[in-house]
């Protein structure tokens, strides 16, 4: 039985002044939704019309993001049915995860940095988070 997102707590949200592109940000969302815990196998994605619409974008931006998660088998379609998270894990190499996460942490700590926070205060705000990814409800 699938879970309808808006029923765990989560919803799409874009930052158009970030300087990503549209399709990345949702491609990085439903990523880190799966990587939380929030996203598990089963939860139904909104409709590539749906998404659009509420996000107020052109269908094909969601087109490509869904395309680009269901090539990397995080998303599996179902004709007439919907979209869904993928049963599979995500699958990296070791290096590429670290290599990711040196990404994250450098674009946290720019972020960070251009808000006028500190790297101490980065990390006291980290530490105060819990150790426990959240599970979905």
């Amino acid at each position: 039985m699938s879970q309808r997102l808006s029923s765990i707590g989560f919803r799409f949200q874009l930052d158009l002044h970030s300087g990503v592109p549209a399709y990345r940000q949702i491609i990085d969302q439903v990523r880190g939704g799966i990587a939380s815990g929030l996203l598990t196998a089963g939860h139904q994605l909104p409709t590539v019309r749906a998404l659009a619409v509420d996000l107020a974008i052109n269908p094909n931006t969601v087109v490509r993001a869904y395309r680009e998660l269901e090539f990397g088998g995080l998303l599996e379609t179902q004709q007439g049915t919907g979209t869904f998270i993928s049963a599979q894990k995500m699958k990296r190499a070791d290096a590429e995860r670290e290599r990711q996460l040196a990404q994250i942490v450098a674009d946290c700590i720019s972020r960070a940095g251009a808000a006028g926070f500190t790297v101490e205060e980065l990390i006291e705000e980290f530490r105060g988070l819990p150790s426990e990814p959240a599970r979905g409800r």
